[in-house]
């Protein structure tokens, strides 16, 4: 019996500590909520404070992300817009060599050519197209654009030929000033695209601008070729011609495509050439 008495007054010990120790901690929130929310400012200023330089890792983490996108993004668009502007630059010229057939269909046949080898390194300079005997091309025949003329057939194989440039310093036409009577000889200047018209009086008037094309005369080429235009000219020493600077139209770097003019001379010509070079 007082054994069971000890454990009843144990146990109301127990209940009041674990009484008074809910009181206590209900006095001390209500009495020291002050504390508390100093306490938890403290600890969210703390918190910011770590939170700061995080942050800015992250966000330049996500930056060095998006930075690589957007590069390859960049060098993607240039990839397609160099694509569009060959495409562009293509049909351009494929209209303009339809136009240039169109118009010339009723003078000599034209064969279309792609030009599938160059060599512009020096003073040889030579072009390969890909068409040859078997498209009835012979040696002689011009190779043009819708600009004007490329250069002149050399050798033919028998599905390509050799055309020699006008940049080439074995190249010769008789030329003429267009609209007048002024003959000459064009060739090249053996540097950079410049052609020299040769053998022209100084009586006849030449301005910048002029146009030269070919004469018809050394029944090598037909008349009315375009070459270029003239951008300078002045008196030759010791003679009573000049020597016109010509700016051709062509660029053969960037020359493509052309025609083969199918042209062949009047025999009856060629053989009166031959014979006078023969007796004369």
């Amino acid at each position: 019996m007082p054994f069971l008495l000890s454990k009843i007054e144990n146990a109301r010990d127990h209940i009041l500590t674990g009484v008074l120790l809910i009181i206590a901690i209900t006095l001390l929130v209500t009495r020291h909520d002050g504390g508390l929310q100093n306490t938890r400012i403290i600890a969210m200023t703390a918190m910011s404070y770590m939170e700061r330089p995080l942050s800015s890792a992250r966000v330049y983490r996500t930056a060095l992300q998006t930075n690589r996108e957007l590069h390859e993004e960049n060098v993607r668009l240039r990839d397609e817009l160099s694509r569009l502007r060959s495409a562009n630059e293509e049909i351009f010229q494929l209209r303009e060599l339809l136009n240039f057939r169109y118009a010339n269909q009723d003078t000599h046949p034209l064969i279309p050519v792609q030009i599938v080898g160059k060599n512009l390194t020096g003073l040889r300079n030579m072009i390969t197209v890909d068409r040859g005997r078997e498209d009835e091309i012979e040696i002689g025949m011009p190779l043009v654009n819708s600009n004007g003329l490329i250069g002149q057939v050399v050798i033919v194989g028998r599905n390509h030929a050799q055309v020699m440039p006008i940049q080439n310093n074995l190249f010769r036409a008789s030329a003429r000033i267009q609209g007048s009577r002024s003959y000459g000889m064009i060739s090249w200047s053996g540097s950079g695209n410049t052609l020299i018209l040769n053998y022209v009086p100084q009586t006849v008037i030449v301005e910048a601008g002029m146009v030269i094309e070919t004469s018809g005369l050394s029944n090598t080429f037909p008349a009315n070729i375009p070459i270029g235009t003239i951008t300078k000219s002045e008196p030759e020493p010791g003679r009573d011609t000049q020597v016109i600077y010509v700016e051709p139209f062509v660029n053969l770097s960037n020359v493509a495509e052309g025609f083969i003019v199918q042209y062949i001379p009047p025999a009856e010509i060629d053989s009166l050439v031959q014979v006078y070079e023969v007796q004369f």
